[in-house]
Protein backbone atom coordinates (compact mmCIF):
# COMPACT_ATOMS: atom_id res chain seq x y z
CA UNK A 1 0.00 0.00 0.00
CA UNK A 2 1.19 3.59 -0.84
CA UNK A 3 2.28 5.88 2.06
CA UNK A 4 0.14 9.00 0.29
CA UNK A 5 -1.81 11.22 2.22
CA UNK A 6 -5.41 10.80 2.21
CA UNK A 7 -8.33 13.85 2.68
CA UNK A 8 -11.96 12.81 4.39
CA UNK A 9 -14.08 11.43 1.91
CA UNK A 10 -11.27 9.91 -0.43
CA UNK A 11 -11.43 6.53 -1.61
CA UNK A 12 -8.51 4.29 -0.61
CA UNK A 13 -7.25 2.06 -2.83
CA UNK A 14 -7.31 -1.79 -1.25
CA UNK A 15 -4.20 -4.68 -2.74
CA UNK A 16 -6.07 -7.49 -3.93
CA UNK A 17 -6.52 -10.58 -1.70
CA UNK A 18 -9.00 -10.43 1.34
CA UNK A 19 -10.54 -7.36 2.40
CA UNK A 20 -9.36 -5.96 5.63
CA UNK A 21 -11.42 -4.87 8.78
CA UNK A 22 -12.32 -1.49 8.74
CA UNK A 23 -11.04 0.08 11.63
CA UNK A 24 -10.59 3.72 13.06
CA UNK A 25 -10.38 6.59 10.55
CA UNK A 26 -12.09 4.61 7.58
CA UNK A 27 -15.76 3.72 6.44
CA UNK A 28 -17.42 2.06 3.31
CA UNK A 29 -19.69 4.21 1.50
CA UNK A 30 -20.90 3.41 -2.31
CA UNK A 31 -18.98 0.04 -2.40
CA UNK A 32 -15.55 2.19 -1.59
CA UNK A 33 -13.46 2.69 1.49
CA UNK A 34 -12.90 6.11 1.81
CA UNK A 35 -11.38 8.28 4.59
CA UNK A 36 -12.82 9.98 7.41
CA UNK A 37 -9.71 11.45 8.70
CA UNK A 38 -6.37 13.55 7.15
CA UNK A 39 -3.58 10.49 8.03
CA UNK A 40 -1.92 8.30 5.62
CA UNK A 41 -3.56 4.70 5.47
CA UNK A 42 -2.12 1.61 7.16
CA UNK A 43 -2.85 -2.02 8.16
CA UNK A 44 -2.50 -3.51 11.41
CA UNK A 45 -2.91 -6.97 12.43
CA UNK A 46 -1.62 -10.36 10.94
CA UNK A 47 -2.21 -10.87 7.00
CA UNK A 48 -5.42 -12.35 6.21
CA UNK A 49 -7.10 -10.40 9.31
CA UNK A 50 -5.47 -7.16 9.25
CA UNK A 51 -7.46 -4.23 9.80
CA UNK A 52 -7.08 -1.09 7.77
CA UNK A 53 -6.91 1.85 9.90
CA UNK A 54 -5.79 5.56 9.12
CA UNK A 55 -4.65 7.76 12.24
CA UNK A 56 -4.83 11.46 12.41
CA UNK A 57 -1.73 13.67 11.35
CA UNK A 58 -3.58 16.53 13.12
CA UNK A 59 -0.70 18.11 15.43
CA UNK A 60 -2.32 18.64 19.11
CA UNK A 61 -2.44 21.76 20.34
CA UNK A 62 -0.24 23.32 22.66
CA UNK A 63 -0.23 26.35 25.10
CA UNK A 64 1.46 29.60 23.90
CA UNK A 65 5.25 29.97 24.60
CA UNK A 66 7.76 32.76 24.06
CA UNK A 67 8.28 33.61 20.71
CA UNK A 68 4.65 31.53 19.47
CA UNK A 69 2.80 33.54 16.28
CA UNK A 70 -0.41 33.48 17.65
CA UNK A 71 -3.69 34.71 15.87
CA UNK A 72 -6.92 35.89 17.96
CA UNK A 73 -9.62 38.25 17.81
CA UNK A 74 -9.45 41.62 20.22
CA UNK A 75 -11.87 41.70 22.78
CA UNK A 76 -11.61 44.63 24.77
CA UNK A 77 -10.10 48.07 24.54
CA UNK A 78 -8.15 49.94 27.48
CA UNK A 79 -6.44 53.05 26.99
CA UNK A 80 -3.32 51.33 27.97
CA UNK A 81 -3.89 47.42 26.18
CA UNK A 82 -6.12 45.72 24.06
CA UNK A 83 -6.80 42.35 25.10
CA UNK A 84 -6.80 39.06 22.75
CA UNK A 85 -8.78 35.67 22.66
CA UNK A 86 -6.32 33.71 21.38
CA UNK A 87 -7.44 30.99 18.99
CA UNK A 88 -4.39 29.64 16.86
CA UNK A 89 -0.76 28.60 18.04
CA UNK A 90 1.98 28.50 16.02
CA UNK A 91 -0.68 27.72 13.25
CA UNK A 92 -2.47 25.32 14.95
CA UNK A 93 -6.39 26.18 15.95
CA UNK A 94 -7.10 25.61 19.55
CA UNK A 95 -10.11 23.71 19.95
CA UNK A 96 -13.63 25.46 20.94
CA UNK A 97 -13.59 26.83 23.91
CA UNK A 98 -10.41 26.67 24.83
CA UNK A 99 -8.63 29.85 24.02
CA UNK A 100 -6.19 31.84 25.69
CA UNK A 101 -6.33 35.21 26.73
CA UNK A 102 -3.04 37.91 25.42
CA UNK A 103 -2.67 41.27 25.89
CA UNK A 104 -1.16 43.79 23.76
CA UNK A 105 0.11 46.70 26.11
CA UNK A 106 0.69 50.23 24.52
CA UNK A 107 4.77 49.51 24.59
CA UNK A 108 4.09 46.15 22.53
CA UNK A 109 2.28 47.85 19.46
CA UNK A 110 5.20 49.43 17.44
CA UNK A 111 8.61 49.58 17.60
CA UNK A 112 8.72 53.67 17.61
CA UNK A 113 7.03 56.58 18.70
CA UNK A 114 5.33 54.71 21.58
CA UNK A 115 4.83 57.64 23.43
CA UNK A 116 2.52 59.07 20.78
CA UNK A 117 0.50 56.11 20.06
CA UNK A 118 -3.11 55.51 21.09
CA UNK A 119 -4.58 51.86 21.52
CA UNK A 120 -8.05 53.18 20.06
CA UNK A 121 -6.33 54.59 17.05
CA UNK A 122 -4.93 50.40 16.31
CA UNK A 123 -7.32 48.11 17.35
CA UNK A 124 -11.09 47.64 17.32
CA UNK A 125 -13.10 45.37 18.38
CA UNK A 126 -13.42 41.82 16.65
CA UNK A 127 -10.24 42.75 14.96
CA UNK A 128 -7.91 39.55 13.80
CA UNK A 129 -4.73 39.68 15.39
CA UNK A 130 -1.30 38.53 14.45
CA UNK A 131 1.11 38.59 17.33
CA UNK A 132 4.24 37.25 18.89
CA UNK A 133 4.12 36.17 22.42
CA UNK A 134 6.54 37.76 24.24
CA UNK A 135 6.61 36.20 27.48
CA UNK A 136 3.84 34.57 30.14
CA UNK A 137 2.60 37.58 31.45
CA UNK A 138 0.17 36.97 35.04
CA UNK A 139 -1.32 34.34 35.56
CA UNK A 140 -4.51 35.07 33.35
CA UNK A 141 -2.95 36.08 30.25
CA UNK A 142 0.24 36.00 27.78
CA UNK A 143 1.87 39.54 27.01
CA UNK A 144 2.02 39.50 22.85
CA UNK A 145 3.38 42.15 20.63
CA UNK A 146 2.65 43.31 17.55
CA UNK A 147 5.93 45.38 16.65
CA UNK A 148 7.26 43.76 13.94
CA UNK A 149 5.70 44.73 10.04
CA UNK A 150 4.50 40.91 9.41
CA UNK A 151 2.71 41.58 12.96
CA UNK A 152 -0.61 43.52 13.32
CA UNK A 153 -4.17 43.47 12.09
CA UNK A 154 -4.80 41.08 9.19
CA UNK A 155 -8.41 40.85 9.12
CA UNK A 156 -11.23 43.69 10.08
CA UNK A 157 -14.50 44.50 9.65
CA UNK A 158 -15.56 48.45 8.77
CA UNK A 159 -18.21 50.55 10.78
CA UNK A 160 -20.30 49.59 6.94
CA UNK A 161 -19.60 45.87 7.64
CA UNK A 162 -17.44 45.30 4.66
CA UNK A 163 -14.12 43.55 5.04
CA UNK A 164 -11.74 46.38 5.00
CA UNK A 165 -8.35 46.63 3.06
CA UNK A 166 -4.94 47.59 3.92
CA UNK A 167 -3.72 50.66 2.37
CA UNK A 168 -0.64 51.26 4.66
CA UNK A 169 1.14 50.01 7.67
CA UNK A 170 -1.63 52.06 9.84
CA UNK A 171 -4.67 52.61 7.47
CA UNK A 172 -7.21 50.18 6.27
CA UNK A 173 -9.97 51.22 4.08
CA UNK A 174 -13.36 49.93 3.38
CA UNK A 175 -14.40 48.95 -0.20
CA UNK A 176 -17.81 50.10 0.43
CA UNK A 177 -17.65 53.24 1.37
CA UNK A 178 -14.05 54.18 0.94
CA UNK A 179 -14.04 55.48 4.47
CA UNK A 180 -10.04 55.29 6.01
CA UNK A 181 -10.22 54.27 9.42
CA UNK A 182 -7.00 53.86 11.28
CA UNK A 183 -5.60 50.04 12.18
CA UNK A 184 -1.52 48.62 13.20
CA UNK A 185 -1.68 46.94 9.87
CA UNK A 186 0.51 43.59 9.68
CA UNK A 187 2.48 43.70 6.26
CA UNK A 188 0.11 41.35 3.66
CA UNK A 189 2.76 38.19 3.25
CA UNK A 190 4.34 37.67 -0.03
CA UNK A 191 4.86 41.64 -0.70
Amino acid sequence: MSSDLVLPGQPIPIPRGPIPQLGSGVYARDGAVRASLIGTPRFEGPVGFSTLAISGTRPLPRPPAPNSVVLGSITRLSPLQAVLSINVVDGVPLPAGEEFTGVIRVQDVRATEKDKLKIADCFRGGDVVKGLVISLGDARSYYVTTARNDLGVIFATSEAGATMEPVSWQEMRCPKTGKIEKRKCAKPEGL
